[in-house]
């Protein structure tokens, strides 16, 4: 009988992972592996280097590399008519929630590994009643020298934000605080907000026209594209500023 257990038992393990775990493994790969790609320049002049460009033709870049789905989605907003900011991003998980225990000692910890040169990206799980950030966070990133800050939802406090002059794009403005009404349950974690996929690590822009994710993998050829097309572009702007015809600046291998 215990023989007969045991070739069940097997014969089902077996089944399983031949069946019912088919491509799991693949899957699991794709969606939660952290890339750890170094690039062949120095991170800060990555970054810097971004900054001189803007979101629409960097998007435009991934788009020929087959993203299609990394500008955050149109809800979320800048604070200000902000000119390029970039950053690695760094992740954060919070869901609406009554608990307050261990809340603030999480928040701690996730506020101590908050890192020089981070974007902030919050998923906060679609919530509607509650703020994220306001003045305390925003000074204490501003202290560890984080780029930015990307919400998904609420923020408050914001005379003081525009006084510290640090980039903050968000969904809405209210005064409510989070404690008792969100928990913070992951950060440098994957997240997925609507169609965009954002991983720790990932080149985050942000200035006047929203938020965009550039995956780790492909970001420094993504650059040489993007900086190719800012050199392009300025020689279409010549022409028309000269009153060439469009057909002549067609020819030319200009676009509008």
């Amino acid at each position: 009988m215990e023989n007969k257990k045991s070739e069940n038992k097997k014969a089902s393990d077996q089944f399983r992972k031949e069946v019912g775990m088919m491509n799991l493994e693949n899957l699991i790969a794709e969606r939660e592996t952290i890339s750890n790609t170094e690039f062949p320049i120095p991170n800060k002049e990555l970054l810097h280097r971004f900054e001189q460009l803007y979101t629409g033709a960097v998007n435009d870049v991934l788009r020929e590399f087959c993203f299609l789905n990394q500008a955050l989605p149109n809800r979320i907003v800048p604070l200000r008519e902000y000119k390029t900011v970039a950053g690695f991003a760094f992740t954060v998980k919070s869901a609406p929630n009554a608990k307050i225990t261990g809340e603030m000692e999480f928040r701690s910890q996730m506020l101590d590994e908050m890192h020089e040169d981070s974007f902030i990206l919050w998923d906060t799980s679609k919530d509607e009643k509650a703020t994220l950030w306001g003045g305390v966070m925003t000074a204490t990133a501003k202290s560890k020298k984080v780029k930015a800050a990307c919400i998904d939802g609420g923020i408050r406090d914001t005379f003081q934000i525009l006084e510290a002059d640090f980039p903050v794009f968000y969904k809405y403005r209210l005064s409510n605080g989070s404690l008792g009404r969100c928990l913070i349950t992951h950060f440098q974690t994957v997240l997925q907000i609507d169609d965009v996929t954002i991983k720790p690590g990932d080149i985050i822009l942000g200035d006047i026209d929203g938020v965009l994710v550039v995956p780790r993998d492909i970001a420094y050829e993504v650059l040489i594209r993007a900086e190719e097309i800012k050199e392009n572009e300025k020689k279409i702007f010549s022409w028309v500023h000269a009153g060439d015809s469009i057909q002549t600046i067609a020819e030319r291998g200009g676009y509008f």
